[in-house]
C-alpha cells in the first residue's frame, strides 16, 4: 500500500500511530518520569486506533459517534503525554514533534467525522 493511501486508511493509520509511539518510546531510557509517562503514552496511543476499529463495527451511528469521540478523546490524551514526554527528554524532541503533528492531524480528522456525524440525523 503506498503513502498516499496510508493516509486516508485510518485504521492502518491509528496501527502506524501506534507502532510509532513504541519504537519512540523504546529508545528512551527508563526513570521515575519517563516510566508513568511512556506507560501513559503506550496506553492512549493505542487506544485510538483500538477505539476507531470498534467504531467501523458500530451497532448504531450514536454509537459511532461515541466511539470516534473516544478516539478523540485518546489522541488529545496522546498529545498531552508527547509534550511531557519531550521535555523530559529534549534529545528526542524531533521525533516527538513528528508524533505530536500526527496526532495533531488525526484530531482534526476525529472532530471532522464527529461534527459531520452528527449533523446528520442521528437514528438509534
Amino acid at each position: 500500500m503506498d503513502q498516499l493511501s496510508n493516509n486516508y486508511n485510518l485504521e492502518e493509520r491509528t496501527a502506524k500511530f501506534a507502532e510509532n509511539i513504541i519504537i519512540l518510546t523504546r529508545s528512551i531510557k527508563i526513570d521515575a518520569v519517563s516510566s508513568r509517562i511512556i506507560g501513559q503514552l503506550v496506553g492512549s496511543g493505542g487506544s485510538v486506533g483500538a477505539n476507531y476499529c470498534e467504531a467501523t463495527e458500530a451497532e448504531s451511528k450514536k454509537d459511532f459517534i461515541h466511539k470516534i469521540g473516544i478516539s478523540k478523546k485518546e489522541v488529545k490524551e496522546s498529545r498531552h503525554w508527547l509534550r511531557l514526554l519531550a521535555i523530559s527528554n529534549p534529545e528526542k524532541k524531533d521525533e516527538i514533534k513528528i508524533l505530536w503533528k500526527e496526532a495533531q492531524e488525526l484530531l482534526f480528522i476525529f472532530s471532522k467525522i464527529v461534527k459531520s456525524s452528527k449533523s446528520k440525523k442521528i437514528e438509534n
